[in-house]
């Protein structure tokens, strides 16, 4: 073959075609990279112990104890009426404390920081979180029912489809609340806040006390707070299989929408 043919010669400097290993720099498909968060943020939140501990061992722990002693007066059977309030709890658990511990130590150790100088955007730091927040619920939801089920817990079947809806209000209004605590107090203040809410919400906020065992200005009063319309709701459309009335989902909405303005505004990445 002639070295003057134009192929004779490209092959003679270089087996490939130019342009090859030209950099070609830029942020890759924002699915993939969504997916890639969200992947990275479950995994974190499913290793580490403090975590677990809070959003699935002691919810278990609850169902099971409450179930099995009679501590409290609840309704019988009594796996029907302590499964829809573990289900709150644990929505609880994921979307406000483990949010909020979470996220003001990621803001300590600069992690927040260093994501924002990456190509991901902030949304997507965002949709990544929530996203790795509900497949953790439904996590919770799969661990808790199917030891609910051995329990011997049977749902009403006509108040699944209002629960699902409940389930993930509650998980939106507990989310809102997480960021806006976590995202704009100091780490050490964000965990001594955050346990110390779980603990007053689980006692007195609707979930392990009924609220009919309650003092009646602060049953009022806990009708109007997430975890009381959650807990009440749950119990409503699960164990009574009467469709709840609108105030519990108003409730929710309001404690989604006012936290989330407010978050917006205040959550700080350092």
């Amino acid at each position: 073959m002639s070295a003057d043919h134009p192929g004779a010669a490209m092959r003679a400097d270089s087996r490939f075609t130019p342009g090859t290993f030209t950099p070609a720099p830029g942020r890759g498909r924002l699915v993939r990279m969504l997916a890639a968060q969200t992947a990275t943020e479950t995994k974190l939140a499913l290793r580490n112990g403090e975590q677990v501990l809070l959003t699935l061992i002691i919810p278990l722990a609850l169902l099971i104890g409450l179930t099995e002693l009679p501590i409290i007066d609840v309704g019988h059977p009594r796996v029907d009426w302590v499964t829809p309030r573990v289900l709150a709890l644990a929505i609880m658990s994921t979307g406000f404390t483990s949010q909020a511990i979470s996220l003001g130590f990621d803001r300590r150790y600069g992690v927040l920081k260093r994501l924002a100088a990456t190509a991901l955007p902030r949304w997507l730091l965002v949709a990544g979180r929530v996203l790795s927040g509900l497949l953790v619920i439904v996590v919770q939801l799969v661990v808790l029912g199917g030891v609910a089920a051995l329990l011997g817990w049977s749902p009403q079947l006509v108040g699944v489809g209002p629960a699902i809806g409940l389930l993930v209000l509650g998980a939106l209004s507990f989310g809102a609340l997480g960021v806006l605590l976590g995202g704009s107090l100091r780490a050490e203040v964000v965990l001594a806040v955050a346990n110390a809410v779980w603990f007053i919400l689980l006692l007195a906020g609707g979930i392990a006390v009924p609220m009919s065992s309650l003092p009646v200005g602060l049953a009022d009063v806990v009708d109007l707070l997430p975890s009381g319309a959650l807990a009440g709701g749950l119990t409503d459309t699960l164990a009574r299989g009467s469709d709840s009335d609108a105030v519990p989902y108003l409730v929710l909405v309001a404690w989604t929408v006012v936290p989330a303005a407010i978050a917006s505004r205040t959550t700080r990445l350092t």
